[in-house]
């Protein structure tokens, strides 16, 4: 299958997504989210594939929404009343379907950032588990600097990565930061030069692949997601309990049976078999 803006490879268990709209320093469109989560839906529907890392043609990781797009350069109908509950649920921020894609994601993503990313070019980012940047990485949360706000769910993730006092400066200050910067912050997890980024993008995938459950990453990755922003530890303490007496009972034995016999484990499934059924994976909160 072919994509009109992005690549989509396979290899070795990771699935690579390349932004590919170098002319344009892979600006963001309404077709582009489409195909994101068309690919995301693919990757995680496939138990070959165990890890994702996304990346960018040519110099940028991706320039943010393409403002030279007819109409609303954000794809909202400029018709609906933002008091509407039910037409503004159908005008939703095309950033935040994205982000809330990856964050329900059984398999562990990563942005490769080669280049700059401003925009939904960074916000895209937050979600993903961890993320490498080429020394000539940029990221601009530059909403301010075009009179719209932090979107797709940005208010909610940023805080979360880098701590609110950070993520408040860089949203009122709109600054460009420099990969050093990001990587002191704690918005990425290491910086290399550019022709190792690939490299050490997929040597993080294969951290999060060789030796492990995938049930189980796929699991502890969501569970930490989910209870970021629990009111008590008691709805961890729920989740836990559930997840860890189905998993006990199925990657969990031959974990611990391989472990006595000391020999490699023989994990059996891969999402999207073998989640914990009494967990509702994939649904949202309603609009209202």
């Amino acid at each position: 299958m072919s994509y009109a803006t992005l690549r989509y490879e396979v290899e070795d268990a990771i699935a690579t997504v390349t932004l590919s709209r170098p002319e344009m320093l892979n600006a963001f469109t309404v077709e582009m989210a489409s195909e994101i989560l068309a690919v995301l839906d693919r990757a995680d529907a496939d138990p070959e594939v165990r890890a994702v890392i996304f990346t960018g043609e040519g110099r940028a990781f991706c320039a943010g929404m393409d403002l030279s797009s007819q109409g609303n350069v954000f794809g909202l109908d400029e018709s609906v009343s933002a008091s509407d509950p039910a037409a503004m649920e159908r005008n939703r921020d095309t950033g935040g379907t994205i982000t809330l894609r990856i964050f329900r994601m059984k398999k562990p993503v990563i942005a490769a950032i080669n280049g700059a990313g401003v925009g939904i070019g960074a916000t895209m980012t937050l979600p993903m588990d961890a993320r490498i940047c080429s020394t000539k990485a940029r990221i601009g949360f530059v909403f301010a600097k075009i009179g719209v706000c932090m979107e797709a769910c940005s208010s909610w993730f940023l805080p979360r990565l880098v701590g609110m006092q950070t993520a408040l400066d860089w949203a009122m200050s709109a600054e460009i930061l420099t990969a050093d910067k990001l990587l002191a912050a704690g918005f990425c997890t290491k910086v290399v030069e550019p022709e190792d980024l690939m490299a050490e993008a997929r040597a993080t995938a294969r951290r999060y692949i060789d030796g492990l459950s995938p049930v189980s990453v796929a699991v502890n990755r969501q569970l930490l997601w989910r209870m970021a922003g629990a009111s008590h530890p008691m709805e961890a303490h729920k989740l836990d309990s559930r997840a860890i007496y189905e998993m006990s009972m199925a990657d969990g034995k031959e974990g611990v049976t391989s472990f006595i016999e000391k020999r490699p484990a023989a994990f059996s499934k891969a999402p999207p078999e073998g989640m914990p059924a009494s967990f509702d994976w994939d649904s949202e909160p309603g609009w209202g």
